[in-house]
């Protein structure tokens, strides 16, 4: 398979579901709305972990890429926590 773009990466697709699904879970429940600080804190893992794979893929080298992927990894065990 050839990856021409970060969307075709899996793993940017599937961070891209933890980003729904955290928003999906903070609009469904109203309490979980009122507590700002932890929304703004998991909306932004989840969009970090998604963000830094993309970013990552753009710099054109692995050794960068990896960095990224684990930042990324980093960010959706906060999520996870």
């Amino acid at each position: 398979m050839i990856i021409r773009c970060f969307e075709d990466i899996e793993a940017w697709q599937e961070a891209r579901r933890l980003v729904n699904l955290v928003y999906e879970a903070i609009n469904g429940n109203q309490n979980f709305q009122k507590d700002y600080r932890l929304v703004n804190q998991i909306q932004g893992a989840a969009v970090s972990a998604m963000s830094n794979i993309a970013e990552g893929f753009s710099r054109r080298s692995n050794k960068e890429f990896i960095q990224f992927l684990f930042i990324s990894k980093s960010s959706a065990a906060e999520v996870q926590s």
